[in-house]
């Protein structure tokens, strides 16, 4: 039967969901509460297929696409309607945690098994969307999944792309079995919701139950590259160096700076540096790094790649070294859809929880989907805000208190 009002709508399982989240966490486990699964190795293959099992007995039909997309489908009463989505990613980081990601992926399902409980129908379709190398870990940069589905990257760039080990994007999909032929022309989507864990310290700061997300905010990654000279530590005198590692760290000094100068909204990092050489004896001439950029404003974003360009080339003339810097990735700042985020707020009303209208500083799949259809995020808090960590946590009700919001706005689009 149809859903008429939000007195018909059922209350999820929190126990299920609850449990779902335990059994997939014994995949790729590490230390006591951590996961690593990576994009397109065996674990991230192990999960997409017991989350597939799952889908096919909620009596979901699995397709997939180029990317490894994983998408499940539930019919609706109007066959000629778009799909209504929702989903994440079940990937993680090396030293993740049990639910970046993955909630959204288990309380999307958890959304189609309620209503499969109460043999509810929704008149447009729903779709559960996993998609592939959100984290980008193995294969950067991440989204790769959503970025191609989105067109931000064609072809050729997404099987091209070669993983920290060395492998093509294209055969590893094909290897682990989740490299399909469907298209986004076959995939019709009315809108799309995403629910994570913020990954910040906002919502338990302020006590709200749940984060309606009105934005994403926009980033852009450098590949850095800076050149001097190998040389003996031994022998070399100081002011006769061209010390890259030297070079870069002061690069990174002064990046910083760069970056606290634009105010407090502005993010500057550099998360991955390698030198050439690893010999505690040598002087090292080679050095990459890359610097992570993201601030919710377009024209600051311009400002900061500007502002560290300048950065990297006066540094690297002062340590009498080369740089080159390189544009390597960009999302631009998104604004989620009103609609869809009032779905989230009067969803988060009928159920009496608190609620906090935030900004997301990390970025998620949702950016690139938003480019295509109505889209909005909900967070659920997470403990002391940590994430990307083997601590961290989301608690059994908040889960349930986020999901029940989700499904209340899905059906709301949907019915």
């Amino acid at each position: 039967m149809p859903v008429r009002s939000f007195d018909e709508i059922p209350k999820i399982n929190s126990d299920r969901l609850w449990a779902r989240h335990m059994e997939m966490a014994e995949i790729g486990p590490i230390e006591e509460t951590g996961n690593c699964r990576l994009a397109l190795t065996a674990e991230d293959r192990a999960a997409r297929e017991l989350f597939a099992q799952w889908c096919r007995d909620a009596g979901m039909q699995l397709k997939s696409d180029r990317a490894g997309n994983m998408f499940a489908m539930r019919p609706g009463r109007d066959g000629g309607r778009a799909a209504v989505a929702a989903g994440s990613h079940l990937d993680t980081q090396p030293h993740g945690g049990r639910f970046d990601g993955v909630s959204g992926m288990l309380t999307a399902l958890e959304v189609v098994e309620t209503l499969n409980d109460a043999g509810l129908e929704t008149e447009a379709p729903l779709m559960l969307i996993n998609w592939t190398n959100e984290e980008g870990v193995r294969f950067a940069p991440g989204m790769l999944g959503s970025a191609w589905f989105a067109g931000r990257i064609d072809d050729e760039t997404l099987d091209e792309t070669i993983s920290t080990d060395g492998q093509r994007f294209a055969d590893e999909a094909e290897a682990i079995g989740w490299r399909g032929t469907s298209s986004r022309n076959d995939l019709p989507m009315d809108a799309f919701f995403e629910l994570h864990i913020e990954q910040g310290p906002v919502l338990e700061a302020c006590g709200a139950d749940v984060g309606v997300v009105t934005s994403v905010q926009g980033l852009c990654w450098f590949d850095v590259q800076v050149t001097g000279a190998d040389a003996h530590a031994g022998t070399t005198p100081l002011d006769a160096r061209r010390d890259a590692l030297l070079a870069a760290a002061a690069m990174l000094v002064e990046l910083n700076k760069a970056g606290k100068e634009e105010g407090s909204d502005a993010r500057v990092s550099v998360g991955r540096l390698k030198t050439a050489t690893d010999g505690p004896s040598t002087v090292v001439g080679q050095v990459e790094f890359v610097i992570d950029i993201r601030h919710p404003d377009a024209a600051a974003i311009d400002r900061l790649r500007a502002r560290c360009r300048e950065v990297c080339k006066t540094v690297a003339n002062a340590h009498t070294c080369d740089v080159k810097v390189r544009d390597r990735f960009a999302v631009p700042p998104t604004l989620f859809d009103k609609s869809c985020v009032e779905a989230l707020e009067k969803a988060a009303k009928s159920l009496q929880l608190s609620y906090r209208k935030m900004p997301s500083g990390a970025l998620h799949d949702a950016a690139n989907v938003a480019s295509l259809v109505p889209t909005a995020m909900l967070f659920v808090p997470c403990r002391d805000g940590i994430s990307h960590n083997v601590a961290e946590y989301a608690s059994k009700e908040h889960l349930a208190a986020g999901c029940n919001v989700l499904l209340r706005a899905i059906l709301a689009r949907a019915a």
